[in-house]
């Protein structure tokens, strides 16, 4: 016999079920959204752009104080803590990695036991200590070295100096785990796919969402870089720490707007037993379609998101197979396994982007690094600082995304008559094309620039030699980042949003830890073999060399890429045409959407 549910349980499941099906009356919120006692909400009471007015507005100071850290990290490390180029590069490369991969765990706390709300606000809390803990440990001189005096060795930071720094660091590292992937579900979920108007919405509420972060980008490497290298690093640290608090007030105001989704269990659990018991019948046969041997399947969810049994990876279906009657609860039911390939379908997507976000990892890095080594000046008593340059990467950014949501997309909407113009993993494809561009265009600048040392045996080059690669990532970037955030959100099941938003996220931390690698590989290499092509002397290196070698790692990844994306299906879901209908994706060779 069926496992019964709890009777709270089953009230909720019943609530969402009449709202599913549109018995309720009033403009109930159709997709099971709740308040925070969980009771059902009026759409025109909370959700949509009003409550999104506050989450963004919170992405935007929040990216403003993350960014003031790691844009001029690299800097700090050498100038201050007198760490090398390499050292310091994989410090903030592992670092940055680990604030990726942390995510994992909070998006797996929010689908199973918190929710997004209260997983944000624990992580929130924790992410103000770390800010706390770095912003002392920049003030206060008994935990940092001195200053280099002329002619002398400079004095490397201690072992109890760097523990605390590092400490500060990876307790940001952690707290984002908790914030990151929440904070973006819980703000697409603001906005309910079983209305159409709403649906547009949330297509569109990825490219603002990304204009917010890119804004807060554009801040830090202006203002807050200036600040930390031209007045000090404890008011450089310090106006984010209280810029952070402010963006958590703003966040805790707009709670009266918000909608819930309720946790839904834990996806790993739902994932582990498909593939038990998919073993555990390995030798049972799945009937046809016209016998009925699997698993009931009442859950609301699957009403909801259209979800229905399909044929690819046919092994999995085994899971629901009921070989005991006696034991059906057992058994796994049609929604976990097609959430389970659903989740398993995307990994190729996830590796083919591991590689282009390492790249991102590099360009940070060791371009702010190359712009340290031209000439700065700007007027006779103000330098630039080489972390500053990014802000024409945010600034492309900005520009390129606004253009694409309110004219590209509108163009090709009557051209394809796709709500999104053209689909999520060829917005992703250009993205990447254009970064492999950007390598190029970088090694060619990069072999320029060393011609001219050579010649000059100094450089007069103005920093803006290196416009084209900045503004070439930056529209790079407009495609890549807000594609992959998008794709992983949308195709992931309704219960396991913060874990497929999780995975953008995984992948760039994945790809910061292979960038410490790659990097380290090829110094070691070819210190080996003659001149290294990454030394703390950039004006002896061979970056040119190293920004070739990864054009051509670039390039081979995104012919993989092109191969996975053509094997890709989207899942099947009903959507709103631009001509206000109401479609199955699920039409002529089984979606819609059916090529990249």
């Amino acid at each position: 016999m069926q496992k019964p549910c709890s009777e709270p349980k089953a009230k909720k499941l019943r609530m969402a079920e009449r709202l599913a099906n549109g018995s309720d009356q009033g403009d109930l919120a159709r997709d099971g959204s709740v308040d925070l006692k969980g009771n059902p909400v009026h759409q025109s009471e909370r959700g949509g752009w009003k409550a999104c007015s506050f989450l963004v507005v919170y992405e935007l100071i929040e990216r403003m104080s993350y960014y003031a850290i790691q844009s001029n990290l690299v800097s700090y490390l050498t100038n201050k803590l007198h760490q090398g180029t390499v050292e310091a590069a994989n410090n903030v490369t592992n670092w940055v990695g680990a604030v990726y991969l942390t995510p994992i765990v909070g998006a797996y706390i929010a689908d199973a036991y918190l929710g997004q709300y209260w997983t944000f606000m624990i992580g929130s809390a924790i992410y103000q200590l770390g800010m706390i803990i770095l912003t002392l440990a920049v003030s206060i001189p008994k935990l940092k070295p001195p200053p280099c005096k002329e002619k002398e060795t400079c004095e490397k930071a201690s072992s109890q100096q760097l523990a605390i720094f590092f400490i500060g660091l990876y307790t940001i590292a952690v707290a984002n785990g908790g914030t990151k992937p929440n904070v973006t579900t819980f703000g697409a979920n603001q906005f309910d796919e079983t209305d159409p108007k709403e649906k547009l919405q949330k297509h569109s509420f990825f490219n603002w969402w990304m204009v917010s972060i890119f804004i807060g980008t554009l801040f830090s490497p202006t203002v807050l870089v200036y600040l930390q290298d031209n007045v000090s690093y404890s008011i450089g640290y310090g106006v984010p720490t209280i810029m952070l608090l402010v963006s958590v007030v703003i966040f805790l105001v707009g709670t009266r707007f918000y909608r819930h989704k309720l946790p839904q269990g834990s996806p790993f659990t739902k994932m582990a037993r498909v593939m038990v018991f998919s073993i555990k019948n390995w030798r049972l046969s799945v009937p046809n379609d016209s016998e009925d041997p699997f698993q009931s399947d009442t859950e609301v969810l699957r009403s909801a998101s259209g979800i229905q049994p399909t044929k690819s990876m046919r092994f999995l279906n085994k899971a629901a197979i009921i070989s005991n009657s006696d034991s059906k609860w057992t058994s796994c039911t049609i929604t976990e396994i097609e959430e389970t390939k659903q989740m398993i379908s995307m990994l190729p997507i996830l590796v083919s982007l591991i590689l282009p976000c390492t790249m991102i990892a590099q360009i940070n890095t060791l371009f702010v690094k190359q712009g340290a080594t031209l000439d700065r000046h700007m007027g006779p008593h103000f330098q630039i600082p080489p972390a500053s340059l990014g802000v024409f990467v945010t600034i492309t950014m900005l520009i390129s995304v606004v253009l694409y949501d309110q004219y590209f997309i509108k163009v090709l909407r009557k051209w394809t008559n796709n709500p999104r113009g053209i689909t999520i993993l060829k917005r992703i494809g250009t993205g990447l094309f254009l970064q492999v561009m950007t390598m190029l265009f970088a090694s060619i600048i990069e072999n320029k620039r060393l011609s001219i040392v050579k010649r000059e045996a100094h450089t007069s080059l103005s920093i803006f030699f290196l416009l084209p690669q900045f503004v070439l990532m930056g529209l790079a970037d407009s495609f890549l980042v807000v594609g992959q955030t998008e794709f992983f959100y949308d195709q992931a099941p309704d219960g396991m949003k913060s874990l497929g938003s999780s995975y953008t996220l995984t992948a760039y931390g994945i790809g910061n830890f292979l960038s410490s690698f790659i990097l380290q590989l090829v110094s070691d290499i070819t210190k080996k073999r003659g001149k290294g092509w990454v030394l703390n002397d950039l004006n002896s290196s061979r970056l040119d060399y190293y920004y070739g070698l990864l054009t051509v790692l670039n390039a081979l990844n995104f012919l993989f890429f092109l191969f996975v994306s053509k094997m890709y299906e989207y899942r099947v879901e009903l959507f709103c045409s631009t001509d206000g209908t109401t479609k199955d994706q699920e039409e002529k060779d089984g979606h819609l959407e059916f090529k990249m």
